[in-house]
C-alpha cells in the first residue's frame, strides 16, 4: 500500500535527519576540549522531568508506563532519545489506552511538549485522551511525524463521551517540517472555516489523515486559473501521496469540487485518495482521470449517480477500486478490464444495468476482492461466464449477490484454490451444492436465498473452522448434520426435518445457531449444554416438543434464545435467570403454562421478552418495571394473566412496545402509561449490539396486531411503538395521560369495558396511525381534533355509545368503510348516509326540536305502557270467563265446530259443481 511506503520513507527520512544531527555534533565537538554533560548519562533532565510528570498527569491502570523511572528516560517505553545529544526524538505511546480520566486540558499539556526542541515523532494515536488540542503543539518545528488519531474516551459511570478537538488548526502552520499527519476522530467542526488554508501551508505533507472529523463543508476559495474552488493554491500540495477526509458529514457537490481541485493541483503525485461516507452528490468526478499514478481510490457511501466513466481504465496503476453505497446506476464498462494492477474491485450496494462477462476480468490477473452485492433487483443485471470458464485472476473473496447468476452452480469457482468467502446470496441458482465446495478452506459462505435442494452432508465441516455459513432461505432437505467446525450457522427456511442430533454439544465451535423454520421435531438435546460459546440460538417456527432443558447452566455467553412457534411445555427453567447478559427471550407461541419465575428479575440487561400465546398465568409480576430498566419490547398477549396492570411497569422508560392484549387483566388503566419516555422522544431506538461484524447474529423481529391485521416487524421493529391492552376487562375512562405519547404509532383498546368520551386532548398524538377504541362504552362526540392526526390510517370506534356528526376532513375523508361506526347511539354523516343535512345551527329550530322530541317521548312512553297492560286484560277477559263457565264454554267450542262443518261441506259442493262444469266442456268441446 502506498501509505506503508509512505511511512517507510518518513522512517528512512527520520534516521537520516538523526544521522545528521550525530554527524554535526561530532563535529562540533571534535576540537572542542569541553565534555557534553549528557554524554553517559542518557537523557537531558529537563526532558525526563517533563516525561515524569506528563505520567503523573494520567491514570495507567494497566501498567503500560511502568518502565518510566530511574535516570535514563531514553530506556523508557516508547521514548527514543538522539544517541549523542540525549534530546527526545521519538514520543509513541500509541495504542497504550492510558486511561482514564485525563483530559488534556487539565495537565501541564504545554510544559511537557516545549521541554522537546528536537522532538521529530510524536504518536498519541487511541491513547484515550480528552479535551482540546492546545496551539502550542506549533511550537514543535522539527516535527515530522504527527498522529493524533482516535483520541477520546468514555467517562464511566456516565458514559460521557470525552472527545478530542481544536479551535482551529492555525498552529500547523508552524509545523513547517511535517510529513505525516492524522488527525482522525479529532473534532474539526469548529475549525471548519480555515483547515484548508493552514493545511495548505505545509508543503512538504506527504500524508494527510482527517477521517471522521466531523467536517461538514469545504471553504470556498478563488485561483486565477481554475475559479472559485475549495483550496487556496493547492500547488502547495503538490507532494501529497495520501489523503484520507473519509468518514466527515454531508460535504455534497462541494467534494466533487476538492477532487477536481486536487486532480489539478496534485501533479499527479497522489497514489491513495479516500472520501469515502461524506455525501458528495453528483456523477462520477471525470477530473479523477488525471491522477495516473493513483493506486487506491474509495468514494464508497456517498450519492453519486450515472455510470463509470470508461476513461477509468486509463489509470493503469489503479489496485484498489471502492464504489459501494452509491446511487449510480447504467452498465459497468469492459474498460475496466484494463486495469492490470488491480487487486480489489468492490462495486456493491448500487443498481448496476447489462451484463458483466469474460470480458471484464479478462486482464485482471492480480483479483483478489470482488464485490458485486447490488440492491434489490431493481434493474435487471446478469453475471454471465461461461459454466467452463478459467479465470486469469485467483480470488480470496467474492460476492455476487441480487443479480441472475446461472441456475447451475458456478463451476468455475473450483478453480479459485485461495478463497476464503464466498457470497452467491439470491442470484438464482437452482441447484445441488456440489460435494468440492465442502473441501475448501472456506472462511465465510453465504449461499443464502436461492432454491439450492438435495441434502447437507452427515458433516458441515471444511479444511479449518468457518467463521459462517449461511444456507438459509433454500429447498434443503433431510436431518441436521451431526457436527460442524463452524461458529456461526445459518439453516434457517428450509425443510430439513426429523429430530435435532442428541450430539450437537459435540460442535464446541458454535456459537450462533439458526435453524428456525424447517420441520423439525423430538425435544431439545440437553448436550447443547456443552457449547460454552453458544451466544445466540434460534429454534423457532419447527415442530419441537416436550419441555425447555433444565440444565443448561453452562452457556453464560447467551445473549439471544427463540424457542417460539413450537410445541413446548411445562414452565421457564432457572437456568435461564442466571442468565444475566441475556438480551432476547423470545419464547412465544407455545404451550408453556404457571407463574413467571421471580428468578426472571435476574435478567437486568433483557431488551426483549416475548411471552406471547402460552398459557401463563397470575398476576403480571410488579418486578418487571423495578428490575427490567433495559426493557424496550414487552409481549405478554393471548396468556391468562389476571389483576390490575402494575404501575411498575411505567417505570420502562425505554419501553416502546407494551402488547398485553388478550388476557384476564381488569382494573383501570394506569395514568402513569402517558409518562413513557420512548414514546414522547423523537430519538429512534436500536439495538446496539456489540458484535462488530458485516453479519448481524440475530434478526430482531416480532408479531404484533397492527391495523387489525397480524404482521411481522423486523427491521423496523425498533421504531415500532405500540401500546396494544385490548380483549381484557379493563375499566374506568381512557386516562388523558396517554394523549401526552406523540410518537405512539398504534393504540389498541378494542373488546374492554372502557366509559366516559374519547380524551380532549386526543389531537396531540400526532404520531398515531392506528386507533382502535371498539366494543367499549365510550359515550360523546368524535372530536374534531382527531381530524388533525394527519398519520391516522386505520380507525375503529364501532360498538360504543357514541354519537354526533362524523368528521370529513383530512384522513377521515379517506376512511370510507361504514363498519368503522356501526353500532353506536347516534352517528350521523358519510359514510354511514349516502345523502345527509346536517342540522340547522338557529337557536329557535334547536328549542322547536327539542319540544317536538319531549312531546314523541312522552307518546312512546304512554304507547308501551297501554301495550302492556291492554294485553293481559284482554287474554284474561276471554280465557278467564270460558276456564270459569261451563256452559259459555260448550256454547264456544261448539260454535267454532258448527263454523268448520258448514265452511267444509261449502268446499265439497263447489269442487263438485266446478268438475261436472269441466266434464260438460270437454264433450262438446
Amino acid at each position: 500500500m502506498a501509505s506503508k511506503k509512505t511511512t517507510l520513507l518518513l522512517h528512512i527520512l527520520f534516521s537520516l535527519s538523526m544521522l545528521s544531527e550525530i554527524l554535526i555534533t561530532k563535529a562540533n565537538t571534535t576540537n572542542s576540549t569541553d565534555v557534553d554533560l549528557n554524554q553517559g548519562w542518557g537523557c537531558i533532565e529537563g526532558e525526563r522531568k517533563a516525561l515524569l510528570e506528563f505520567k503523573h498527569g494520567l491514570i495507567d491502570p494497566f501498567g503500560y508506563l511502568s518502565s518510566w523511572f530511574g535516570v535514563d528516560c531514553c530506556e523508557w517505553t516508547g521514548v527514543d532519545c538522539n544517541n549523542k545529544t540525549g534530546n527526545v526524538v521519538k514520543v509513541d505511546l500509541r495504542n497504550g489506552w492510558l486511561g482514564v480520566g485525563m483530559i488534556l486540558k487539565e495537565f501541564k499539556f504545554l510544559d511537557f511538549l516545549g521541554s522537546f526542541e528536537r522532538l521529530r515523532y510524536l504518536n498519541l494515536s487511541h491513547a484515550s485522551f480528552g479535551g482540546m488540542i492546545p496551539p502550542h503543539l506549533g511550537n514543535l518545528s522539527h516535527l515530522c511525524y504527527l498522529d493524533l488519531h482516535g483520541g477520546g474516551y468514555y467517562n464511566s459511570p456516565g458514559g460521557r463521551y470525552n472527545a478530542v478537538g481544536v479551535y482551529n488548526l492555525n498552529w500547523i502552520s508552524g509545523l513547517s517540517s511535517l510529513k505525516y499527519l492524522d488527525l482522525g476522530k479529532v473534532n474539526l467542526n469548529k475549525a471548519t472555516t480555515n483547515w484548508m488554508q493552514a493545511i495548505n501551508k505545509i508543503p512538504s505533507l506527504l500524508e494527510l489523515h482527517l477521517s471522521n472529523c466531523e467536517l461538514n463543508d469545504f471553504p470556498h476559495y478563488s485561483d486565477p486559473n481554475l475559479g472559485p474552488i475549495p483550496h487556496v493554491k493547492l500547488q502547495s500540495l503538490r507532494n501529497l501521496v495520501t489523503v484520507d477526509l473519509s468518514s466527515n458529514n454531508n460535504i455534497g457537490s462541494e467534494g466533487i469540487e476538492l477532487v477536481n481541485g486536487l486532480s489539478i493541483c496534485c501533479n499527479n503525485s497522489l497514489e491513495e485518495l479516500h472520501l469515502g461516507y461524506n455525501g458528495f452528490d453528483g456523477p462520477f468526478p471525470i477530473s479523477i482521470q488525471h491522477l495516473t499514478n493513483l493506486e487506491s481510490l474509495d468514494l464508497s457511501g456517498n450519492s453519486l449517480s450515472g455510470p463509470i466513466p470508461t476513461g477509468i481504465g486509463n489509470m493503469l496503476r489503479m489496485k484498489r477500486l471502492h464504489l459501494s453505497f452509491n446511487l449510480m446506476n447504467g452498465t459497468i464498462p469492459k474498460s475496466i478490464g484494463q486495469l492490470r494492477e488491480l487487486t480489489e474491485l468492490f462495486l456493491d450496494g448500487n443498481s448496476w444495468e447489462g451484463v458483466v462477462s469474460e470480458i471484464h476480468f479478462n486482464n485482471l490477473t492480480k483479483l483478489e476482492f470482488l464485490s458485486l452485492h447490488l440492491l434489490p433487483k431493481k434493474q435487471p443485471f446478469r453475471f454471465h461466464v461461461r459454466l467452463e470458464w478459467i479465470p486469469p485472476f485467483s480470488l480470496k473473496y467474492i460476492d455476487i449477490s441480487n443479480c441472475d447468476v446461472s441456475p447451475m452452480f458456478p463451476s468455475w469457482l473450483r478453480t479459485q484454490k485461495r478463497l476464503e468467502g464466498i457470497t452467491l446470496k439470491n442470484v438464482g441458482i437452482s441447484d445441488t451444492i456440489p460435494k468440492w465446495l465442502w473441501k475448501l478452506d472456506i472462511v465465510y459462505l453465504d449461499l443464502s436465498k436461492n432454491q439450492l435442494y438435495g441434502k447437507l452432508p452427515n458433516s458441515l465441516s471444511f479444511n479449518s473452522t468457518s467463521f459462517l455459513v449461511d444456507l438459509s432461505f433454500n429447498r434443503l432437505v433431510g436431518r441436521l448434520p451431526c457436527s460442524f467446525n463452524v461458529r456461526w450457522l445459518f439453516l434457517g427456511n428450509n425443510l430439513l426435518s426429523g429430530p435435532i442430533p442428541s450430539n450437537i454439544g459435540d460442535s464446541s465451535s458454535l456459537e450462533v445457531l439458526h435453524v428456525y423454520g424447517n420441520l423439525l421435531n423430538g425435544s431439545i438435546p440437553a448436550s447443547i449444554d456443552k457449547i460454552k460459546y453458544l451466544s445466540v440460538i434460534d429454534l423457532s417456527n419447527n415442530q419441537l416438543s416436550g419441555k425447555i432443558p433444565k440444565k443448561w447452566n453452562n452457556l453464560n455467553q447467551l445473549y439471544v434464545i427463540d424457542l417460539s412457534k413450537n410445541k413446548l411445555s411445562g414452565g421457564i427453567p432457572s437456568w435461564m435467570c442466571s442468565i444475566s447478559s441475556l438480551w432476547h427471550l423470545i419464547l412465544g407461541e407455545n404451550n408453556l403454562t404457571g407463574e413467571l419465575s421471580s428468578c426472571l428479575q435476574n435478567c437486568t440487561e433483557l431488551y426483549s421478552l416475548d411471552l406471547g400465546n402460552n398459557r401463563f398465568s397470575g398476576e403480571i409480576p410488579k418486578w418487571i418495571g423495578e428490575r427490567m430498566s433495559s426493557l424496550k419490547q414487552l409481549r405478554l398477549r393471548g396468556n391468562i394473566f389476571t389483576g390490575d396492570i402494575p404501575n411498575q411497569l411505567c417505570h420502562l422508560s425505554h419501553l416502546h412496545i407494551l402488547d398485553l392484549a388478550v388476557n384476564n387483566l381488569s382494573g383501570s388503566i394506569p395514568q402513569c402509561v402517558g409518562d413513557s419516555t420512548a414514546l414522547t422522544s423523537m430519538a429512534l431506538l436500536h439495538t446496539a449490539f456489540e458484535e462488530d461484524m458485516l453479519y448481524d447474529s440475530y434478526s430482531d423481529h416480532m408479531e404484533l396486531v397492527v391495523k387489525g391485521q397480524d404482521m411481522v416487524f423486523e427491521s423496523i421493529l425498533p421504531i415500532v411503538n405500540l401500546i396494544g391492552l385490548s380483549s381484557n376487562n379493563l375499566w374506568g375512562e381512557i386516562p388523558q395521560e396517554i394523549m401526552n405519547l406523540s410518537m405512539l404509532g398504534t393504540l389498541n383498546l378494542t373488546r374492554n369495558q372502557l366509559i366516559g368520551k374519547i380524551p380532549q386532548k386526543i389531537g396531540a398524538m400526532q404520531g398515531l396511525e392506528t386507533l382502535d377504541l371498539s366494543c367499549n362504552h365510550l359515550s360523546g362526540p368524535i372530536l374534531m381534533s382527531m381530524a388533525s392526526i394527519t398519520s391516522l390510517s386505520h380507525l375503529n370506534l364501532s360498538h360504543n355509545l357514541l354519537s354526533g356528526p362524523i368528521p370529513t376532513t383530512n384522513q377521515f375523508s379517506t376512511f370510507n368503510d361504514p363498519s368503522i361506526y356501526e353500532a353506536n347511539l347516534g352517528f350521523y354523516g358519510l359514510p354511514l348516509l349516502a345523502n345527509w343535512t346536517p342540522p340547522s345551527n338557529q337557536n329557535h329550530k334547536n328549542d322547536q326540536d327539542d319540544k317536538q322530541d319531549d312531546v314523541d317521548g312522552r307518546y312512546m312512553t304512554w304507547f308501551f305502557i297501554s301495550m302492556a297492560m291492554g294485553f293481559p286484560v284482554g287474554f284474561w277477559a276471554i280465557c278467564g270467563s270460558l276456564a270459569l263457565n261451563k256452559s259459555w264454554r260448550h256454547a264456544y267450542f261448539r260454535f267454532f265446530d258448527e263454523t268448520r262443518d258448514r265452511l267444509l261441506v261449502f268446499i265439497i259442493v263447489n269442487m263438485a259443481r266446478l268438475k261436472r262444469k269441466t266434464e260438460r266442456i270437454g264433450v262438446h268441446g
